[in-house]
């Protein structure tokens, strides 16, 4: 990049706020770099190093600290704000997006190395978040499916049952047998579902079964290298280790046949309790479902109870449809009316659908 001869105030000033930004950045990863142990701690601090070489390059270029600064812009002090207050999942998600729209492509006093490192430095956040999304996944998955189902299903339940021009009672009471049907549903089929793999998975551990006999084998001629094949052992090792064993038992007169190359497994970490994947997923659907009957629980009725509906569960599907584009590295906003349109869209279907037989049946 080739610099104007002579920058302008405007460019001085642009050049202010790349400098309080870069320094709000690297603020951030050093708080998180504060909760941080090991591999990812290094890796923040060595973020926030970097942070300070840009802001080393606007500093020379403003020949020194300027008397006045600017503030940090809107999304930095998000950053900055974010980082004391909630878990580094959701910071690092919008680092992520704040690194990838790097304003230095087009800045002529920037240097080809410091776009090249603002790139880096968004494939290295990338790389931090990916982690935090992996350790979140199975339980975020859980909790927003589950949430949004609840608020999907019932609202689209309410809407079609008041649309019939039944009485408020009957709304409400279709409401919370609705929450009660889905709630027991979804924990009825996650406990089935987490107990099935769990027996599963128990099924295929290796077992103690011919331990027994293994001092009575022919060390010449027996199977029990098969054995070990079965468990992912290459042929020749599965045979040494098979002698090796039988050896072992005839000498000490008892045998334990190993896992070979397999470790046995607790798959209640792997897969988790059936019965807390049941309760936790009874009241993820529960806390959804109950929104859109709340204007009926306190006594409302009628379009003043539909709109209140619609407004809470509009709120909460905006809410989860962000974090969800948040934590996934996509545009929140979008993520958030596109869970929007599909939540209305369901209930207006159902309301369609229950003033037509409610016209029918008038």
């Amino acid at each position: 990049m080739s610099a104007p001869a002579a920058p302008t105030e405007r460019d001085r000033r642009r050049w202010a706020q790349y400098l309080v930004n870069e320094r709000a950045e690297a603020r951030v990863y050093r708080e998180l770099a504060g909760r941080r142990e090991g591999e990812e701690r290094q890796i923040l601090l060595a973020l926030a190093e970097a942070e300070g070489r840009h802001e080393a390059h606007w500093l020379e270029l403003l020949g020194g600290e300027p008397a006045r600064l600017p503030r940090p812009d809107v999304r930095t002090s998000l950053l900055g704000t974010m980082a004391k207050s909630f878990g580094s999942i959701f910071v690092l998600a919008l680092a992520q997006n704040a690194e990838a729209r790097s304003p230095y492509d087009d800045e002529p006093f920037a240097t080809q190395g410091m776009a090249a490192d603002e790139k880096v430095h968004h494939e290295v956040v990338r790389g931090l978040a990916a982690r935090g999304r992996r350790r979140l996944s199975g339980t975020f998955r859980a909790a927003v499916f589950g949430a949004n189902d609840g608020l999907v299903s019932n609202l689209a339940l309410v809407m079609g049952i008041g649309a019939t021009g039944v009485s408020s009672q009957f709304v409400l009471f279709s409401g919370i047998a609705g929450l009660l049907a889905g709630a027991l549903s979804m924990g009825a089929g996650e406990f089935v579902s987490v107990r099935s793999q769990r027996e599963l998975l128990a099924a295929t551990e290796p077992s103690d079964f011919a331990d027994s006999a293994l001092p009575h084998l022919d060390i010449d001629a027996n199977e029990l290298a098969l054995v070990y094949r079965t468990r992912g052992m290459p042929e020749a090792e599965a045979a040494a280790r098979a002698r090796r064993v039988v050896e072992q038992a005839q000498a000490l007169g008892r045998g334990r046949a190993d896992s070979g190359p397999i470790d046995l497994v607790d798959h209640g970490e792997v897969v988790g309790s059936s019965w807390g994947a049941a309760l936790s997923s009874f009241l993820f659907f529960a806390s959804g479902a109950i929104i859109p009957v709340l204007p009926w629980i306190f006594g409302l009725s009628g379009l003043a109870a539909i709109v209140l509906a619609l407004a809470l569960v509009g709120v909460a599907l905006l809410s989860t449809g962000a974090a969800v584009g948040l934590l996934s590295g996509a545009p929140p906003l979008r993520r958030a009316l596109r869970q929007l349109a599909i939540g209305f869209g369901a209930a207006a279907v159902t309301y369609v659908l229950g003033l037509l037989f409610g016209v029918s049946m008038g």
